[in-house]
């Protein structure tokens, strides 16, 4: 299922919604006038789970690893890849930013990626596999979407075999169907963690949902 935009009015203008899907397409097109450079760039510049984990447990320091809990949330390795995160932070970011306001929604937005790197870590802390791309920050909204607007309707776009259905359906169903594939694709990643099954950092996505859950309410609260 491809949420193509929700029946869900705001309020007030996403700037920082809109900020933020302007600032990955930026960093996607820096990433395409690399050319040859780009694999060391994100190397450099994605999260490293084994280099993240030395420095936090002390055997070794370096700003630069830590640093790219932040970076890594604006690099993506494709057009399909950018498309498809930008795609659900423009049809469910604004009307979170709408509730929590434009300020607390960038503190809440960059939460919602740092504690879906630090779970993607967690699993495998071994990992010298670059993690890049929104998709742990943006899952973050969705956990968020969720509890605040279960019931709005989704307009969304089922692929049945060769045919195409656009239905209108409760948000509640479209997420909680996205975190379930989410959740059984990173069980199955479990056994073979080492392989970063299918390049998909499924337990960032997991981090990143939960963490949107837990956080919204505390910061509703102030809206």
């Amino acid at each position: 299922m491809i949420p193509l935009k929700d029946k869900n009015p705001t309020r007030r203008v996403p700037y920082v919604t809109f900020l933020i899907i302007g600032m990955n397409i930026a960093a996607f097109v820096f990433e395409l006038s690399l050319g040859e450079a780009l694999p060391g760039f994100l190397e450099r510049f994605g999260v490293i789970p084994s280099r993240v984990a030395a420095t936090v447990s002390g055997e070794m320091f370096s700003i630069v690893s830590l640093g790219t809990l932040f970076s890594s949330m604006f690099l993506h390795g494709g057009w399909l890849h950018l498309g498809g995160n930008m795609l659900y932070m423009w049809v469910f970011g604004d009307n979170v930013e709408d509730k929590l306001g434009h300020g607390r929604f960038i503190i809440f937005y960059l939460l919602c990626g740092l504690a879906s790197a630090a779970l993607h870590i967690a699993v495998d802390p071994s990992s010298l596999i670059p993690t890049i791309g929104a998709s742990g920050a943006i899952a973050g909204v969705l956990g968020a979407y969720i509890i605040m607007f279960p019931r709005a309707r989704v307009v969304t776009l089922i692929p049945i075999f060769v045919f195409i259905h656009i239905a209108e359906l409760p948000a509640l169903l479209v997420l909680g169907l996205w975190f379930v594939l989410q959740f059984f694709n990173g069980i199955l990643a479990l056994g073979n963690v080492s392989a970063d099954v299918g390049g998909v950092a499924w337990w960032a996505h997991i981090g990143g949902f939960a963490t949107g859950i837990l956080l919204v309410k505390p910061f509703r609260r102030y809206a």
